[in-house]
């Protein structure tokens, strides 16, 4: 898969690595805990109602942006574990 000619589209739907997938998961809590915060049917101080605000907008950045991240076939990570435990030919 070539990276330079995916769209949007093609780059979300390709598969996420696995710590991408741990921050897309913790960004969907912080948009879901201050989308409570801001519709709780009790009046709360200034305060809190703004950093539930602030809760969703990160939340939201930090999902979209893991969702994008793509797994390459020729990661460098993968390379470099699996050449780190082969053991030395001499």
């Amino acid at each position: 898969m070539k990276k330079d000619s995916l769209n949007l589209v093609e780059r979300v739907t390709a598969p996420t690595p696995k710590w991408f997938k741990i921050i897309r998961n913790i960004g969907i809590t912080l948009t879901a805990v201050g989308g409570a915060i801001l519709t709780a049917p009790i009046a709360l101080p200034a305060t809190i109602v703004t950093v539930g605000g602030y809760l969703i907008l990160g939340g939201t950045v930090a999902t979209a942006i893991s969702q994008t991240a793509m797994r390459d076939d020729n990661d460098e990570e993968t390379k470099q574990s699996e050449s780190f435990n082969e053991p030395k030919k001499e």
